[in-house]
């Protein structure tokens, strides 16, 4: 079973997920030893298939940190807090937690797109 670490303090995945939002993009990050990184890779493939077959699932990407690093971050849009409340929600998401390898921490957050003048569209 994965170690959940908050990466916001002040709000947390259980504030967000309590929020009623649209669209929102989920930002996670997974950090593990290089040496268990085939196994993270394996079980993050198994959890996006289930993910993308739930209603609201828009898309995701994984990355992978250069030069061997054992960090991953997933980048996957929802359209609404809703629709990915009810995925992570889900038994059999959370049934597959415990097939993390040992020792991974991951870091799960709800954003939405910010509008910067010139620069980011929203």
């Amino acid at each position: 079973m994965p170690k959940f670490v908050e990466m916001g303090q002040a709000v947390t995945l259980g504030d967000q997920l309590k929020s009623e939002e649209g669209p929102v993009i989920l930002i996670n990050t997974f950090v593990t030893s290089p040496d268990d990184a085939d196994k993270l890779l394996e079980v993050w493939t198994g959890d996006a298939s289930l993910m993308k077959a739930q209603p609201g699932f828009i898309s995701t990407q994984l990355h992978r940190g250069i030069a061997g690093s054992g960090v991953f971050l997933n980048y996957a849009i929802w359209q609404s807090v809703a629709h990915f409340r009810s995925a992570f929600t889900n038994p059999a998401f959370q049934a597959k937690l415990a097939d993390y390898p040992e020792g991974v921490t991951v870091s799960p957050h709800l954003f939405r797109k910010v509008e910067v003048p010139g620069i980011c569209t929203a």
